[in-house]
């Protein structure tokens, strides 16, 4: 069994530096030997890679200790000390890692193979022999290696895919997830089925490809830490667009449209540039509502959200497979519409864009 983990805390240390040597020559054949200490070693690096043979942070549940080796000591007869080997720590792709005690932002792995030292191993320190001159032929002083850098790293992994699904519990994401693509996701009668994020990939045809990213359910107060909406949200922020699903007929009697409004509201609270990212909204279970009955809905769904004259949502079935050609093609469209690579910086992840048909960014009432 495959469990998702999306945060860890690690402690890591460089290597220290060695010292170097103070030393002077004396041997039979050569009296005037002079000084031959030699300098330290460098303590090994700490290095985050970027991984894309892993998925989770489960490692980190069990090992939290990372330690680099130490630099060589300086010795006699101009021998530098050795340098200390450093270690490699492997991350999932997506992951964020930040010093956990000052906050500082040390590097955001979004290209597979990407490396970065988080902690620098500790210069060597300088023997005798680098001392010396023609003014100074016998000097006795050296310097010690520079310390080991010690730290404890907050890691976030943040799934990076194309599209991010979005919706209440029960909006039928897991079921449409499993329509578009190979994922196993669990499918169920039930709120909540989905309790950590699953990745899929659809194929539109042998050259287009999306990875989809389905989500736990948001409900109200999600931004807040209401549900699992909380823990989640932030893998929505790696997505280039947003598919909104929104059940149009609902066992609990409830508007589309305010939960339509009450999902807007959550991404805009979590965050100003995920409210802002495109937005394709999509009508799901159609197939549970009579064929006479369908336009009538739809329009007035479109009309409540406040769409334009002659614009309307993508009415699907994930069930049987109704208009999900047409949801993957809007999709794509709206995906391609954003230049900026997945990832993005660590400030913004995604340039902020327009929803599919002209959403403004904001609270909605």
């Amino acid at each position: 069994m495959n469990v998702f983990v999306d945060t860890a805390v690690i402690n890591v240390r460089s290597g220290k530096g060695g010292d170097g040597a103070s030393h002077l020559r004396r041997e039979k054949d050569r009296p005037k030997g002079g000084p031959d200490g030699g300098n330290g070693g460098r303590g090994g690096d700490v290095v985050v890679v970027a991984d894309p043979h892993l998925d989770t942070l489960i490692e980190f549940s069990f090992r939290s200790h990372f330690f680099a080796i130490d630099g060589g000591k300086g010795m006699q007869k101009s021998c530098h000390g050795a340098d200390g080997a450093g270690i490699e720590i492997h991350l999932p792709v997506g992951s964020v890692v930040v010093d956990a005690d000052t906050g500082e932002f040390l590097v955001d792995l979004i290209v597979p193979g990407q490396t970065a030292v988080v902690a620098p191993g500790g210069m060597g320190g300088l023997g005798n022999e680098h001392f010396k001159g023609a003014l100074k032929q016998t000097p006795l002083e050296c310097t010690p290696g520079e310390l080991a850098v010690e730290r404890r790293l907050l890691i976030e992994l943040k799934l990076i895919a194309d599209v991010g699904l979005v919706g209440l519990p029960n909006a039928g994401k897991s079921t449409l997830l499993s329509a578009i693509s190979r994922a196993n996701a669990k499918v169920g009668a039930y709120p909540f089925t989905t309790l950590s994020p699953q990745l899929g990939i659809a194929e539109l045809d042998p050259d287009r490809r999306m990875v989809f990213a389905d989500l736990p359910g948001l409900i109200e107060g999600a931004a807040q830490g209401a549900g699992l909406g909380h823990d989640f949200l932030k893998h929505v922020e790696r997505t280039r667009a947003i598919v909104h699903l929104v059940d149009l007929a609902p066992l609990d009697g409830s508007d589309p449209a305010d939960n339509w409004r009450m999902i807007r509201n959550e991404l805009l609270e979590f965050s100003a540039e995920l409210a802002e990212k495109p937005e394709l909204v999509v009508l799901n279970k159609v197939d549970l509502i009579e064929p006479e009955e369908r336009e009538a809905r739809i329009e007035r769904f479109a009309g409540a959200i406040g769409m334009a004259k002659g614009e309307r949502p993508i009415a699907i079935s994930g069930a049987t497979g109704e208009g999900v050609r047409a949801m993957l093609e809007g999709a794509w469209k709206l995906a391609g519409k954003v230049s900026e690579p997945i990832g993005g910086s660590p400030e913004t992840t995604r340039r902020p864009g327009t929803g599919s048909w002209g959403t403004a960014p904001g609270p909605v009432s």
